[in-house]
């Protein structure tokens, strides 16, 4: 018999299929959605273009900024470019809703606030914040704009919450740039690790968690750690492989003089210190289950640990727990955490790998309703752009909660393309671009 045609096999494959009428229904549910967030757009016009962005966001267009999101719905793109580019209305309110909607679906006291700062290359000099800086995405220096990104990462899904435009200190200090870019007066200055603080201060008492979890760019900064503990929050933070550790459980090196201060163990590198580890100490441990078979990773852990940062200020006694893959080519993450000895490293080890979910939601943010796809300028711009987008990612996950997360594959079962047509609703016909001869605003 082949083996498809074994009854556990079919199955399966019913299982996987995603009906035509579930797909359609998607449709309805994004008008409800909407529904959910229109007063906090002022006046109709707004509500008007919220619906159309959104839904355009969610279609199959190859590029979701306004120009062809207006054409595809035979709208004019003057008005559209103007309400997501310099429209006068409130982010943080309509954030403040998408928080609660997440609580009323997502709510649970283990979840892990998970930040990102990522970058989003640029072309030119005119955009605000934009200048030659780190690039995660390219692995290198290169003129972009960077964002801090907040997600809450929870048993039932992954939901984006919040997301910040850095402006760098030459622009946050250059008051003709700032005009051009219209950055608020309030606006100041702000370190990546303080926006994360903020946001942070913003989301914990609506959001039940356990967690923070971040990349070393924030994890080697002292002071967001203690700001984290100022907090009450617990936290498991990367940090990079030259991080000066030392190990107080390590035995200290014999005394040189009788009688004097009992010495302490020397600091090295973290990356050093996980070297000198035998065997026996590493402990595997099942992370998530993965495409190709449960992700199984390789842990070791300094109970009692300190750090010493560049300017030789040592940190206060925290758990460094070294987390490295079991593939061929291994990569290995470096953390520290300020939970205490009676959690269980498996729970630390698990509280880390939530980080991943938050790059699968920008996987899908670029690739589905164009996170990446903007040409705003402005302040304004940039954080209305971002806020329709987070929009758009939260009713997917949304979605893919209410429909099983199902797979599609066989005849008759709805694919991507009918998603995004049941979506997108009537199509505008062929040529309608109603721009006519307005000029083009950087939208």
């Amino acid at each position: 018999m082949d083996l498809l045609q074994h009854p556990d096999a079919q199955a399966l494959l019913t299982d996987a299929q995603l009906s035509a009428a579930a797909v359609r229904s998607c449709a309805d549910h994004l008008e409800a959605y909407v529904a959910r967030y229109l007063p906090h757009f002022y006046r109709e016009e707004q509500r008007d273009h919220a619906r159309t962005v959104l839904r355009g966001k969610l279609t199959g267009l190859e590029r979701k900024t306004t120009e062809p999101i207006a054409t595809q719905a035979g709208e004019y793109r003057r008005p559209l470019q103007l309400f997501v580019g310099a429209g006068g209305w409130d982010d943080q309110a309509v954030l403040g809703e998408l928080r609660q909607h997440v609580r009323e679906e997502l709510a649970d006291a283990g979840a892990v606030f998970v930040l990102d700062p990522s970058a989003f290359p640029k072309k030119g000099t005119a955009s605000c914040g934009v200048q030659r800086q780190w690039c995660g995405r390219l692995g290198k220096e290169e003129n972009c704009q960077a964002g801090v990104f907040l997600a809450y990462a929870a048993w039932g899904g992954c939901a984006p919450l919040d997301a910040r435009l850095y402006l760098p200190k030459e622009w946050a200090h250059d008051k003709p740039r700032r005009k051009q870019g219209h950055v608020p007066k309030k606006v100041k200055f702000q370190e990546k690790w303080r926006i994360a603080l903020d946001q942070i201060d913003r989301c914990r008492q609506e959001l039940p968690h356990g967690w923070v979890a971040a990349d070393d760019e924030f994890g080697r900064v002292l002071a967001f750690r203690a700001g984290l503990r100022e907090r009450r929050e617990r936290y498991v933070l990367d940090v990079p492989c030259n991080t000066l550790v030392r190990d107080l459980d390590e035995a200290p090196p014999p005394r040189r003089q009788p009688g004097g201060r009992a010495p302490k163990p020397p600091f090295r590198r973290v990356d050093e210190w996980a070297a000198r580890q035998p065997t026996s100490a590493w402990q595997r441990l099942e992370v998530r289950p993965g495409e190709k078979g449960p992700l199984v990773v390789e842990v070791a852990e300094a109970a009692h640990a300190q750090t010493r940062d560049e300017n030789r200020h040592v940190g206060p006694v925290e758990r460094l727990v070294v987390i490295r893959s079991t593939e061929a080519e291994v990569k290995t993450w470096y953390t520290l955490s300020n939970a205490a000895t009676e959690v269980p490293q498996a729970e630390v080890v698990f509280a880390h790998g939530q980080r991943h979910r938050l790059e699968e939601v920008f996987q899908q943010g670029n690739g589905e309703v164009g996170l990446d796809h903007y040409e705003v300028r402005s302040w304004e711009g940039w954080h209305h752009h971002m806020t329709l987008s987070l929009l758009a990612l939260w009713f997917l996950v949304l979605e893919r909660r209410r429909l099983g997360e199902k797979k599609t594959g066989a005849d008759g079962a709805a694919d991507a393309g009918d998603l995004h047509a049941a979506v997108a609703g009537p199509a505008a016909e062929p040529g309608a671009d109603r721009g006519g001869d307005q000029p083009r605003a950087a939208a």
